[in-house]
């Protein structure tokens, strides 16, 4: 969400970033509801946070709305079906399909929903640019962006965390992790998809990794912060990149 009003500032994306938030915030009594639906039982809080859940969504289609009746329009002598803010967010839906899968199951720190989760939510800052009438390429290149990232940090933090708790776990798929989100936004940037900026981050990413990876393992509390940061300065160089055409 940041990224994209950074970006693409404007009502149709503060919209887009309600209905996010509210999406965000929905994760959890939906998955308590979907938990106690799964397992056929019913406790005072099943109805409780499917009326929460409800709340949250109501909320988010708000945002949707607001976001749909101030958007501007692409050229449609010129611009294809992708164009439009809602495409995103409908290619989002099968990765978030994904994760509530398996958090109903309560399997949602696995591998596979966390990266389609994360992958699903850079999903807003393309629906952000395209909403204010930003090129196609440049709105998609935003999701490949902050997907790569999340990519990147979700290998180095479940490496990082199982060797706090005295796991042997090799740093190899941290390591190729990394540098393939690296080389991705280096020909996303060579295609003018994604700025050299982002590529540059997440060199930056790759390096700490390397270094931390070589060190005894922190606690994962500081993991989360590091993480957090990096991904703040991803968002900001990105950010930058794309104004100053770097």
């Amino acid at each position: 969400m940041l990224l994209g009003l950074l970006v693409a500032p404007g009502w149709a994306g503060a919209g887009i970033g309600l209905a996010a938030v509210a999406a965000f915030l929905t994760r959890h009594p939906l998955k308590l509801w979907l938990t106690d639906v799964r397992r056929g039982v019913r406790y005072p809080r099943t109805a409780l946070a499917a009326r929460v859940a409800f709340a949250y969504a109501a909320a988010g289609i708000l945002g949707l709305v607001l976001a749909a009746a101030v958007a501007r329009a692409p050229d449609p002598q010129s611009a294809a079906i992708w164009a439009f803010f809602w495409w995103p967010l409908i290619l989002a839906l099968p990765l978030i399909a994904i994760q509530l899968h398996f958090d109903a199951r309560g399997q949602g720190r696995n591998l596979l929903p966390e990266i389609t989760g994360a992958a699903a939510t850079g999903s807003v800052a393309a629906a952000i640019a395209l909403a204010v009438g930003r090129d196609a390429g440049l709105a998609y290149g935003l999701w490949l962006v902050l997907a790569m990232r999340a990519v990147a940090a979700i290998f180095y933090a479940r490496t990082m965390v199982m060797r706090a708790r005295g796991i042997a776990v090799p740093p190899g798929q941290a390591y190729a992790a990394g540098v393939g989100a690296t080389g991705v936004l280096a020909a996303g940037a060579a295609a003018r998809l994604t700025p050299w900026l982002s590529a540059a981050g997440m060199v930056l990413l790759l390096t700490y990794a390397i270094i931390t990876l070589s060190r005894p393992p922190v606690p994962a509390k500081v993991v989360g912060w590091s993480q957090m940061a990096f991904g703040l300065l991803v968002v900001v160089l990105t950010a930058i990149g794309i104004h100053a055409g770097l």
